[in-house]
């Protein structure tokens, strides 16, 4: 399974669990966790997950325009709130 575009020199829209700890230079465990808990984006297709590429470039540029630590964590749970409090006012977005 071929985890990049498909053409050549092209970079990935996806990474494995593995490659994506790799890259944020963690366990695969601690990716796996914070999948599971929501706290971390991922798809899943059947019993395997991919991390979208897009998202772990976006977690390095969080953290070098801000300069401070970027709470993965907090960040999900700041979406599920979005989308509880979209949910709740009908799809409408305040």
């Amino acid at each position: 399974m071929s985890t990049t575009s498909g053409a050549a020199g092209r970079s990935p829209l996806f990474y494995t669990v593995a490659e994506a700890a790799r890259i944020l230079r963690v366990d695969p465990a601690t990716v796996y966790r914070a999948i599971r808990e929501n706290a971390f984006p991922a798809v899943r297709l059947r019993t395997r997950y991919v991390v979208p590429a897009r998202a772990v470039e976006e977690l390095a540029e969080q953290a070098a325009a801000s300069g401070e630590v970027v709470d993965v964590a907090r960040a999900a749970a700041e979406r599920r709130t979005a989308r509880e409090v979209a949910r709740l006012n009908g799809g409408a977005s305040w």
